[in-house]
């Protein structure tokens, strides 16, 4: 597989060694969807890598805890702010 930047816009990506049965399938599966078989390729590499949603900073981190199986008492130590340190900003 080699993949080329032209530029910040482009790239190339040759995959070499498709079976033939792959590419038929790609190609039908284009058909289906009223594209072209490049077309269809992109379409799901993007859906293959691309998040499906955007991952919201506060569900991971309860995620995070839910896994470490913090207690009501751990979660509430952590949430406590030490009054000595500096406030953030406003932007206010």
């Amino acid at each position: 597989m080699t993949l080329k930047f032209i530029g910040d816009i482009i790239a190339i990506l040759t995959v070499r060694n498709l079976p033939d049965e792959v590419h038929r399938a790609l190609r039908m599966r284009a058909a289906q969807h009223g594209r072209s078989t490049e077309a269809e390729v992109r379409a799901l590499l993007e859906a293959a890598v691309k998040p499906q949603g955007r991952l919201k900073l506060g569900s991971f981190l309860a995620n995070v805890g839910r896994k470490m199986k913090l207690t009501d008492d751990e979660v509430a130590l952590i949430s406590q702010r030490n009054p000595s340190l500096p406030r953030p900003g406003s932007v206010e």
